[in-house]
């Protein structure tokens, strides 16, 4: 599961506003989740992440930011975005779940810059930053990762064979105050950031690499 962040803009382009419409119809005091990845492809084990996340927070939306391309990996190693946007339309199951493109709309390149910009077309909406735990262990590798944890609550839910590793991240390390106990998640979208929990739940043990190692498809990284 990839979560890095969404892939380069095209040259000379930046975060835009004004006449770009986002399509997510959310009213002040909405709890939405933003659940970025390339979903390369999406599997059950993202809608685990979603689903998961969507329960457990009451959440009111989960919106799956599909990227346009991962800058840390090669675009041969990814489908075309309309494939992606396809297979998780295909998993983000309920009229809860949205599935977005705007990252290739908006033109930007990092999470931090996604989330900043929703922030601020949004007031009022108390969104909730979803990753799976296997991300959590590489969070400080991110670009502006703190900036995430400060902008947003940020819900980390458990993925196989990376529990260890996660809770033991540099990322958790460094903001431990501020996380809150799984018993109390469903108070966590309407804390002030830095806030975060740490949710379990009966893993799903898919991953898009062996989805696409199983089928033949592009080489995954």
């Amino acid at each position: 599961m990839s979560f890095f962040h969404a892939g380069p803009a095209p040259k000379g382009a930046g975060p835009r506003s004004g006449a770009l419409r986002d399509g997510l119809t959310l009213a002040p005091g909405m709890k939405v989740g933003l659940f970025g990845g390339s979903f390369n492809p999406a599997h059950d084990g993202h809608a685990h992440v979603a689903e998961t996340a969507m329960r457990r927070l009451g959440l009111d939306r989960v919106v799956w930011l599909v990227s346009p391309q991962n800058p840390l990996k090669e675009a041969r190693q990814s489908a075309p975005l309309d494939e992606r946007m396809a297979s998780a339309r295909q998993q983000a199951r309920g009229p809860s779940m949205i599935v977005s493109d705007f990252e290739t709309r908006a033109g930007v390149a990092w999470t931090v810059d996604t989330l900043r910009l929703l922030v601020a077309r949004h007031p009022g909406v108390h969104f909730v930053w979803l990753m799976g735990s296997d991300n959590l262990a590489s969070f400080h590798r991110w670009r502006g990762w703190t900036d995430i944890m400060r902008l947003m609550p940020v819900a980390v839910i458990a993925r196989p064979g990376s529990l260890l590793d996660s809770r033991t991240a540099p990322a958790a390390a460094r903001f431990a105050g501020f996380r809150i106990p799984a018993q109390q998640a469903g108070l966590l979208p309407t804390l002030e950031a830095p806030a975060w929990t740490y949710l379990t739940a009966p893993l799903n043990p898919l991953s898009s690499t062996a989805i696409r190692s199983s089928t033949g498809r592009r080489a995954a990284s």
